[in-house]
Formats: C-alpha cells, sequence, structure tokens
C-alpha cells in the first residue's frame, strides 16, 4: 500500500492537497526515517508552489511530482544549485540536511534543511509584530526593536540597504545550472496570456530585440515569504526554487514592486538615488521577462484589459513611481 494515497493528475489536484498534513504525515515519516531523523510532530508552513512542513528543527520540502505537471527535476536540481551558490558566497540561507527520492505512488524528490528561527518579513508588512533589527548604522551598537506600525523612514532604509548587500553577493555572473531561458522559453510567457493581443506581441518582439546585458544568478522570488529575520537581525533568504541566469533588471524590478511596492525608504536603502525615469526603466524592462510580470503588474499596477501597447505599462509605471516620490 503506498505511503500517499491522494489523487495527483493536474496542477489542481496537487494545489488542493500540498498543505493537508494528513495527506503527507506518512510519506513525511518515511523520509525522515531514510535520513536517520526522528519523526516528531509536523506543522505547516507558509504555502509556496511546493508541500513544505515544520519537523521539529528541519523543514520538509516534497516537491510536486510529474503528475502534477511541473518538472521536479528542475526544481529540485535548481534549488540544489542555489542552495549551494547561496552558502559559497556567504549568503545566510538554512543549511542543506538531506535530498533525494521516493519511489511511492508517485516519485517524490524532496529537501531537508535546518529550521531557522524568526519571522517572514511578510509579517513586517502585515503590520503585526514586533521585529529584532540589527543596525549598527541607526543606533551605533547592538539590537533594536521596531513596531512594524511605526517602522520609521530610516529603518527602512537601512533594511533595503542591508538587502542589497545580499543580492550584490548574489547576482554575480555563475554557470548555467538548470538551462532555462527567461526570455526566450515559450513556457515561461503564460502569465501575460490574459493581455490584450496587441500588447503580447509588441512584449515579445521588444524582449527578443532588446539588449538585456548579462546574465547573472538571481533568487528570482525575494519576495515578503522568502525572506526571514531571525532573533539577531540577521536576513536569511529561503526558497530558491525559482534561481535562474537572468539580467540583473530581473531581480531588482520583482524587489521594487513585489516586495517593496514602490516604497521610496526601502528603495532609497536598495537602489539608492534615482530619478523616476531610472526606476521606471528598472521595472519596465524587468517585469516585462520576469516569469511572474503578468501576475506582479495585474496585482500591483493594473487590470491586464488596461495595457493595449507597451507605452501604456510604462506611463503607469512613470505615474505611480512619480506619486510616490512626491
Amino acid at each position: 500500500m503506498p505511503l500517499f494515497r491522494e489523487k495527483i493528475e493536474s496542477w489542481d489536484d496537487w494545489g488542493n492537497i500540498f498543505q493537508s498534513i494528513s495527506a503527507f504525515k506518512p510519506l513525511v515519516d518515511e523520509i525522515l526515517s531514510r535520513e536517520n531523523l526522528n519523526p516528531t510532530t509536523i506543522e505547516n508552513l507558509t504555502p509556496g508552489t511546493n508541500a513544505v512542513f515544520k519537523v521539529g528543527d528541519f523543514v520538509v520540502k516534497i516537491f510536486a511530482p510529474a503528475q502534477s505537471g511541473m518538472d521536479q527535476t528542475i526544481d529540485l536540481q535548481t534549488e540544489l544549485f542555489a542552495i549551494r551558490q547561496a552558502e559559497e558566497i556567504g549568503v545566510s540561507t538554512p543549511k542543506m540536511v538531506a535530498h533525494g527520492f521516493v519511489e511511492d505512488k508517485y516519485r517524490f524528490a524532496y529537501i531537508i534543511t535546518e529550521y531557522v528561527k524568526g519571522i517572514l518579513f511578510e509579517e513586517v508588512l502585515r503590520r503585526d509584530s514586533l521585529i529584532k533589527l540589527a543596525s549598527e548604522s541607526i543606533q551605533g551598537q547592538g539590537d533594536f526593536l521596531v513596531d512594524a506600525r511605526g517602522m520609521s523612514d530610516a529603518e527602512k532604509t537601512e533594511f533595503g540597504r542591508k538587502l542589497r548587500e545580499i543580492t550584490d553577493k548574489m547576482n554575480l555572473p555563475c554557470e548555467p545550472f538548470n538551462g532555462i531561458d527567461v526570455i526566450k522559453d515559450k513556457s515561461r510567457h503564460f502569465r501575460w496570456n490574459k493581455y490584450p493581443e496587441c500588447f503580447k506581441s509588441e512584449r515579445l518582439n521588444y524582449i527578443h530585440s532588446h539588449d538585456y546585458g548579462e546574465r547573472v544568478f538571481v533568487h528570482g522570488d525575494l519576495c515578503a515569504d522568502n525572506i526571514l529575520l531571525s532573533p539577531g537581525g540577521d536576513i536569511f533568504i529561503i526558497d530558491f526554487a525559482d534561481a535562474v541566469l537572468a539580467p540583473l533588471v530581473y531581480e531588482h524590478s520583482h524587489v521594487a514592486v513585489e516586495l517593496f511596492n514602490f516604497d521610496p525608504a526601502f528603495l532609497k536603502g536598495f537602489i539608492g538615488d534615482y530619478t523616476v525615469n531610472e526606476l521606471t526603466d528598472i521595472c519596465f524592462n524587468g517585469l516585462l521577462i520576469h516569469d511572474f510580470g503578468g501576475d506582479i503588474v495585474e496585482h500591483r499596477i493594473g487590470e491586464p484589459k488596461e495595457f493595449k501597447k507597451l507605452a501604456d505599462l510604462w506611463e503607469r509605471l512613470e505615474h505611480i513611481i512619480g506619486r510616490k516620490n512626491i
């Protein structure tokens, strides 16, 4: 009898079950046993794409099987390379403990990492938590408490500066590691399908002719759920499943729009001094090639039907950035 008994024949099937502790407990217990780790209480963690659970001092991530429509081989390969890359360059990320496959009803890939105690940046942005951050540049020595409901512009700028130090370490050229081409791969354009045909056509012509420059290692999804603040004030980066080789604007646009929502105080720390035109250019070019670009535009900038041509996106970005920087 299989350890995992649920049916997975589509992405919807996976989406309906991937957070279920009862469905995954036998599989998690088997993985821990194989890796000589003691089974204990299983808890849910913030949901993402894959099944992620806290088990004692560890995090067990189980990748969606091939029957879901996802290529877990690429996901696993990406995450393994990215975690090792982060560790080599000195970026704080949970340490790898084990990885492998379980042949069950489906072939499940898994990764086990150490659990890092802390608070997700998402909780800071929800303004319902007390955050401890280390900042010698603001207070001279030691830690200080920041009530997220009153996070000052200076504290936001300091956080942005620290995050930029981390991304500067990551965003360097490296060997190809998953075969993904962020511009040419047709499978990465589907989030733009909801936009008018004239916009989609112009977008493809633009990104294939625009000089995006050198490609570097990027995390690819530096959202508030993937940044963890430790009790000592360190910033940990988690979940490298969307890491790719991409132009630098790929990373910077995502941080500016999705993570910081154009907040000028955060951006002053992360980008430095900038003009409205310069930031518009970064966001415009980065979002057009980002795997999540179509969804980010819809979430943060405007309804897909409102964008008939690329100039509409540029003008909307310019207006939002200009208004935020008044």
